[in-house]
């Protein structure tokens, strides 16, 4: 291999390594996005209501081959359980790709938090850091 050769595989690969270096930082850190107003009612997408005691919708869009998807899934199921206002709903972009759409997902998993009025009020994308997740929705069960 020529000198001009080897610098191109070493530069890709540390474009890559920073890249992915990047994308697992960010990994399930809430980001809110309650100021952008995305102005989709996410109770309906989920084909939910608010009320009856729950002022929380965590939207979980998922895939059939998404090992993190699972373990999303377990975090979130267990914070409904410790919290009754809170719901959990999963949905399969590969059955409901359309949601996927209308949210501006473009990776699995990614949670949408949702307040009782259907505005959007966070987001994670991957497995979410439970103590920041319940940090963030502590403001909208006060």
């Amino acid at each position: 291999m020529d000198t001009v050769g080897l610098i191109v595989v070493l530069g890709t690969l540390a474009v890559a390594t920073v890249a992915g270096l990047v994308l697992k930082a960010r990994a399930g850190r809430v980001r809110d996005t309650a100021a952008e107003g995305a102005g989709v009612d996410g109770w309906a997408l989920a084909g939910m209501a608010p009320g009856a005691g729950l002022d929380v919708l965590l939207l979980q869009l998922s895939s059939p081959v998404c090992t993190p998807c699972r373990q999303t899934a377990a975090v979130l199921e267990d914070l409904a359980v410790r919290e009754p206002r809170v719901a959990h709903v999963e949905i399969d972009v590969a059955d409901w790709p359309d949601v996927a759409r209308e949210l501006g997902v473009m990776r699995t998993p990614t949670t949408v938090a949702f307040g009782v009025r259907g505005v959007e009020l966070l987001r994670v994308s991957g497995v979410p850091r439970v103590a920041e997740l319940e940090g963030a929705l502590a403001r909208e069960l006060a």
